[in-house]
């Protein structure tokens, strides 16, 4: 009760002292709430929350404050524990019988971190978020966003009875479609272990269901820099592509087209107007997809917005 008087949610004046019936209650700096005219300690030893410093600039609140970083998404309690490691850090060599002691202790305080399965499926779960992100090189952001839709998916019921990592393929999918990440699921699920891009695929329509996430649509734009960086174009080439782009996108004809297929063709297109001498087969590769998407959107493109690049046999480049 007192910490809402701090706060400002209830009133000293709402409350009564019971000695003297007086609605003059104060509240102290020790703690107390206390009766104004006759003295009567109503409730002592409550928590002071506030800090017992005082900062009178930016500089000294930052220097004072003992707080650490937030805690992660995704993680528990367990995961904040000490661990005994198998070695021993002063490189010592232990006897046979301390040697057996120390790994006993091991297996119990490993087994003594994770109270209830779901502390356990956690751990694997961030675990492989970022086996799986390390080698995609993706942010921390979108480790994040990964392992909060995890635990949303946990909390739904969803993870019982499937594989945790086509669920955490599936969400790091998720995480960057909602970031606008240009990350395949192709590019994914080549990183997992013992799943297909069916299952993945699968469990990313469960958790966009059932989850009700509103997935935004892709932008070609965002795939047009790893595109370029893979084929070595310069800023002026993309910027170029860009613009294609964002013509096709005013007149209607990037609907229900593959964003990566777009940006390729878009590329191919600013190959052909400054003679860079690029050809499908390698823009598909660094686009990762068919030359056949490559050419359809690129035959599209120049119907629609007019363009005339010099003339080239599809077959041939």
């Amino acid at each position: 009760m007192s910490e809402k008087i701090k706060n400002g949610e209830v009133k000293p004046e709402q409350l009564i002292c019971p000695n003297c019936g007086s609605v003059n209650i104060i509240y102290s700096s020790r703690g107390e709430l206390v009766c104004d005219d006759c003295g009567t300690v109503i409730s002592e030893r409550e928590i002071d929350f506030g800090q017992e410093w005082r900062a009178f600039t930016a500089e000294e609140r930052e220097k004072r404050s003992r707080v650490g970083e937030s805690i992660k998404p995704g993680m528990t309690t367990g995961m904040m524990s000490t661990i005994i490691d198998k070695r021993d850090i002063n490189k010592l060599k232990l006897d046979a019988q301390r040697r057996v002691d120390a790994l006993q202790m091991r297996k119990w305080q490993m087994r003594s971190r994770f109270q209830t399965a779901r502390d356990r499926s956690t751990a694997q779960a961030l675990a492989e978020i970022s086996r799986i992100a390390t080698p995609l090189k993706l942010p921390e952001n979108v480790k994040a966003e990964a392992a909060t839709i995890y635990q949303r998916a946990v909390d739904a019921g969803l993870v019982r009875g499937r594989s945790i990592e086509s669920i955490v393929a599936a969400t790091l999918y998720v995480a960057c479609r909602k970031l606008n990440l240009p990350i395949s699921l192709d590019q994914i699920t080549q990183y997992t272990r013992n799943q297909n891009k069916k299952d993945v695929a699968r469990c990313y329509r469960l958790l966009v269901k059932d989850l009700n996430i509103i997935m935004p649509v892709p932008d070609p734009v965002s795939y047009i820099p790893r595109i370029a960086y893979k084929l070595g174009l310069d800023e002026g080439a993309q910027d170029k592509a860009q613009e294609i782009i964002r013509q096709a996108q005013e007149v209607g004809i990037t609907a229900g087209k593959d964003p990566a297929g777009l940006a390729a063709a878009a590329i191919y297109v600013v190959s052909l107007l400054e003679n860079k001498k690029k050809t499908q087969r390698e823009i598909a590769s660094a686009a990762e997809v068919t030359e056949v998407t490559v050419r359809n959107r690129y035959k599209e493109l120049v119907d629609k917005l007019k363009l005339m690049p010099p003339i080239q046999d599809s077959k041939v480049v």
